[in-house]
């Protein structure tokens, strides 16, 4: 653990989507800001809402165009130059990336500007990443990612990993040196107040998935597992929330459609807050085999006293105990899925049960506050003398 530092310093926070910032990374920016650093954050977006929370809370937001997917290696170098010229006009003292190319081409500009304190946050590896064997086109696009990875990590002061699976394919793919530190912490956390125990709703089990509509997030079995469970529970309830993705893994919105048209499942769209959803859900879902992190919907759910069904690979694995706080699922076996699923419905008593020991888990093992305290400490961003403690969550 690196020593406190006794002045401010300046942050840049680079992101490839806006909503996160507010999402997952609003207690990290008012914990930094509370220890008397600067912090000013940069997506993609002009989003005016992210905008507005940002500024309340006395972090500076700017604007820099960036496509979260694809491999345009034109697309790519304006991004690095952008981010170049951005950096070079802020000087920062710190800059802190996460996901994929911000870690990639921020991790370069930061270094070619000399800037003194560079961290990257992994918070999963990505798609190129989910299989082990690789072929073909996955095999080359896997050798270029890994490529590149070295390259926007090279000289980074930290690493932060959320699974062993990452940490592991990191050191054995050599992203990094060897004098580079790979710590690994408990995800992005869960803010255990903004995401309070909630009482579960009444009648047969309620199901949810949230995620990104991407095939590789499970959301096709639990489509299909939903259209086989309402032929004998036709009052349990199916919902999916979440954004369609430009990702070459993504559903289109014609697929979404026909199943609207079927009545398996409730599409519900994008939302800026999950909350109500999650309090009118009994149980949540994500049998998903995307190389995931430690996924923060699935520490929500937790957090609300949900038990949830996921997989046991990187970042889901992670996540709850089988049988006491929810069930594991093998990934791809639909069957497998309909059959957690339709325990649920034979018995709606162990919902209580396992969602109390969900909220206990979560308690226990992702309070954000506790996360955030150790990426601090780890960057050496904890100040000798604080003048304010971070604020309550106002995001409503």
């Amino acid at each position: 653990m690196r020593s406190v530092t006794s002045r401010a310093k300046s942050i840049a926070l680079i992101s490839s989507y806006a909503q996160s910032l507010v999402r997952f990374r609003l207690d990290l920016i008012r914990a930094m800001i509370a220890e008397g650093h600067s912090v000013t954050a940069f997506a993609p977006e002009d989003d005016d809402q992210v905008r507005r929370i940002l500024a309340r809370e006395g972090c500076a937001f700017e604007v820099v165009e960036m496509a979260r997917t694809g491999t345009n290696p034109f697309a790519d170098v304006s991004l690095l130059i952008r981010l170049f010229t951005k950096l070079r006009q802020l000087r920062p003292d710190v800059v802190i990336s996460y996901t994929m190319k911000p870690v990639i081409y921020g991790g370069i500009a930061a270094r070619l500007l000399r800037i003194p304190e560079r961290y990257a946050l992994m918070t999963g590896l990505g798609h190129v990443f989910a299989d082990p064997e690789p072929r073909g086109k996955a095999r080359i696009l896997r050798g270029l990612s890994t490529w590149l990875y070295r390259r926007g990590l090279r000289g980074v002061n930290r690493v932060f990993v959320y699974n062993g699976a990452d940490e592991a394919e990191i050191r054995q793919l050599r992203m990094i040196d060897r004098h580079t530190s790979l710590i690994r912490v408990a995800g992005t956390g869960v803010n255990l107040d903004r995401f309070a125990q909630s009482p579960l709703p009444e009648g047969a089990p309620r199901f949810l998935l949230i995620a990104r509509l991407l095939a590789a997030k499970g959301v096709r079995e639990y489509v299909e597992a939903a259209r086989r469970l309402r032929e004998d529970w036709p009052e349990a309830q199916f919902r999916i929330v979440g954004p369609l993705d430009p990702n070459p893994n993504g559903i289109g919105p014609e697929e979404v459609a026909t199943w609207r048209q079927s009545g398996a499942v409730e599409y519900c769209g994008e939302t800026s807050d999950v909350r109500p959803f999650l309090d009118a859900a009994s149980v949540f879902v994500l049998p998903s085999y995307y190389r995931e992190g430690v996924p923060r919907s699935i520490l929500e759910a937790m957090s609300k006293g949900r038990p949830v069904i996921t997989t046991n690979l990187p970042g889901c694995g992670d996540t709850i105990e089988e049988g006491v706080s929810g069930y594991f699922v093998p990934p791809r076996d639909t069957d497998a899925l309909t059959d957690r699923m339709r325990r649920f419905l034979d018995a709606p008593e162990s919902v209580a049960s396992m969602g109390r020991q969900a909220r206990k888990r979560a308690e226990q093992a992702f309070d954000i506050h506790a996360v955030n305290a150790h990426l601090i400490a780890e960057m050496g961003l904890s100040r000798v003398h604080r003048n304010r403690a971070p604020r309550a969550s106002k995001v409503a």
